[in-house]
């Protein structure tokens, strides 16, 4: 996400390597270059230039003290002007009412019918709401059956009509629908076209005026850069939407539309997405992402994604289980699944400061952990819970059975044990083998 402009960034930053103070000549010089950078990156001319205007204009005035190096004060005046160029602070979203109603709008293939499953998933398990989902697609009989599998997924119910053309009426009853259920949260999925149309705009126009919805939804294919910020203004101009949502933020994004959506529409980002799966939405923060766009890493985020997940009676018996050097496999495998849960891996790693750039070309697949998991599944639940017990010919019967190598079977066998090692060597550290600042509290 967004890694050629991180780099062009900071190639830019090097203009003051070595400097000792600011001058007009080497601020030139760097504004310049991210000027070129933000251009790139698809962000228009005309927005690129009055950021780096603002930029040069903030730099010019800072004092370097001795603790700060020109580069690094660039750096914190770059940071700041990008969160604030993508709208500043996290914006509000409203999913209150009796139901609150939610309408999704977008092209065809932005990637709304995911999104619309993403955010019950999300209401759902994050704020503790009782979500219907409705599918309004009146055009494409895959669009109901794929928001229907969606909501089996998550357990969540879906209302349509398939016989009934008309949207507005599908979108009334659903409405119905949901106070009949006590459901409270009702998300409409809309059509999309290939390229905006007054028919499709007219339709969406009316269903809007028909249900009167808490919030209204634009979602955004991030990869198709300033496309999806004109596209987005013809949207705003019949339906005055109250948020964006940029999905696809795992493709090959060039920044474009993150950067430049907020100022050309004046509408908050409210969530991104990334990937299929249905826990990989998150609420937008503006800070965060230009600390990740920098290279700064988002700590907060990735602590967020692990308390999440975090079951604390789960813990407790891991804790007693890891103390008395009981660790099994089953544990090792609830605490993979865990992980997988978070998101992609290599996003999750790019949060951690440094490590973004360190692995910008290395392929970390989400299929990392099958091979493992597959020679875990191999396992009878008598070796799973016991894994001394697991000699050599189980060792080639595992192989077999997870289609792995025997060599690849004792290489993660021998692993397995180093961690039990350690863990074991950190039960006789003093605190119980705690780091100071995580007991008990």
């Amino acid at each position: 996400m967004f890694e050629s402009l991180s780099d062009k960034l900071e190639s830019a930053f090097k203009q003051l390597k070595g400097e000792a103070r600011i001058t007009e000549l080497n601020i030139a010089a760097t504004v310049k270059e991210i000027r070129r950078a933000l251009v790139d990156a698809d962000v228009n001319f005309k927005i690129a230039k009055e950021f780096t205007d603002k930029i040069k204009e903030k730099a010019m005035g800072e004092k370097v003290i001795n603790a700060i190096s020109p580069g690094q004060l660039m750096t914190k005046i770059v940071k700041d002007e990008l969160a604030e160029l993508m709208g500043g602070t996290e914006s509000e979203f409203n999913a209150k009412g009796s139901p609150a109603v939610i309408l999704i709008a977008g092209l065809q293939g932005s990637g709304k019918t995911t999104f619309s499953g993403k955010l019950a998933n999300y209401l759902k398990t994050k704020k503790g709401l009782s979500p219907l989902l409705v599918a309004c697609d009146i055009y494409r009989p895959a669009a109901i059956d794929q928001l229907k599998v969606l909501g089996g997924q998550i357990g969540v119910e879906v209302y349509s009509e398939p016989e009934n053309k008309d949207a507005v009426s599908i979108a009334q009853q659903a409405i119905k629908e949901a106070r009949s259920k006590n459901k409270n949260v009702v998300i409409i999925d809309t059509a999309g076209r290939l390229a905006i149309d007054e028919a499709m705009m007219t339709e969406v126009a009316n269903v809007k005026n028909a249900v009167q919805p808490n919030e209204i939804l634009f979602v955004v294919d991030s990869m198709t850069g300033q496309d999806a910020v004109n596209t987005a203004k013809s949207f705003n101009d019949r339906l005055n939407f109250t948020g964006v949502v940029l999905t696809k933020l795992d493709g090959d994004t060039r920044g474009g539309a993150a950067l430049s959506i907020k100022y050309t529409v004046n509408k908050p980002i409210k969530f991104i997405s990334s990937g299929e799966k249905m826990e990989t939405l998150d609420v937008f923060y503006p800070e965060r992402m230009a600390q990740r766009i920098l290279g700064m890493g988002d700590i907060t985020s990735l602590v967020e994604k692990a308390q999440a997940q975090y079951d604390e009676e789960q813990a407790k018996k891991l804790e007693k289980k890891i103390r008395k050097n009981q660790f099994d496999f089953e544990d090792f495998k609830t605490q993979l699944e865990q992980i997988k849960k978070m998101g992609n891996l290599k996003d999750l790693m790019g949060m951690i400061p440094g490590v973004g750039k360190a692995i910008k070309d290395v392929d970390i697949s989400d299929d990392s952990f099958k091979g493992i998991e597959a020679m875990i599944n191999s396992m009878t639940p008598f070796e799973r819970a016991n894994p001394d017990v697991i000699d050599q010919n189980r060792r080639k019967r595992i192989a077999k059975g997870s289609g792995k190598g025997l060599d690849e079977v004792n290489a993660f066998m021998k692993q397995f044990d180093q961690m039990k090692q350690m863990m074991k060597m950190m039960n006789k550290m003093p605190m119980g083998g705690r780091m100071p600042g995580f007991g008990r509290r």
